[in-house]
């Protein structure tokens, strides 16, 4: 008798316990679903870069597009991918491509300090047309970039160094670079 009596109470209990958490998480589902997604696209901005640059025998395209995610208003986190093509007449074509992921960090609304690894392969034909030699370099190109800039709305300016820096085999000609950084 005394076991028929637990095993009521148990199962009663059971019963409570379930309901109250069913309506619960029905209630935290509805309510959240809709808002998560309308506040999720609400904290992303879009941006990124294009470059253009023609010379006498040089060709230099660049397509480089990026999102973040703002956190809150002090730390915003996000990512990019990487396309370029540069050439120089009778000498060599550089196709690059890869991506990144960068972390922003706003300790003041005017000051921006930034993160951002890069990963991108590089495919590289030189070309000696008075020697008739011909030959490839392809490599992947890592870069970590830590920076700051001035913020004013959705503009930074400022300055990045590459501490991954290796004159032999970086895409880049130099650890330093400056930047502008714009996000919509």
């Amino acid at each position: 008798m005394k076991n028929i009596h637990l095993s009521i109470v148990f199962k009663s209990f059971f019963v409570i316990l379930i309901s109250l958490f069913s309506n619960l998480i029905i209630a935290q589902e509805e309510n959240n679903v809709i808002d998560n997604n309308q506040q999720f696209w609400n904290k992303v901005q879009f941006g990124g870069g294009l470059g253009i640059g023609f010379g006498s025998g040089y060709t230099d395209i660049s397509v480089m597009p990026s999102a973040i995610y703002n956190i809150n208003e002090i730390v915003a986190v996000g990512a990019g991918l990487q396309f370029g093509y540069l050439s120089s007449k009778n000498y060599y074509s550089s196709y690059v491509y890869g991506g990144s992921i960068i972390g922003l960090v706003n300790p003041i609304p005017e000051v921006q300090l930034s993160a951002e690894l890069e990963q991108v392969r590089v495919n590289t034909d030189y070309k000696a047309t008075n020697m008739n030699t011909a030959f490839s370099d392809n490599y992947w190109n890592t870069a970590l970039f830590l920076g700051a800039g001035y913020r004013t709305g959705s503009v930074t300016i400022g300055g990045r160094y590459d501490v991954l820096f290796n004159s032999k085999r970086s895409l880049y000609g130099s650890a330093f670079m400056p930047f502008v950084r714009v996000y919509f």
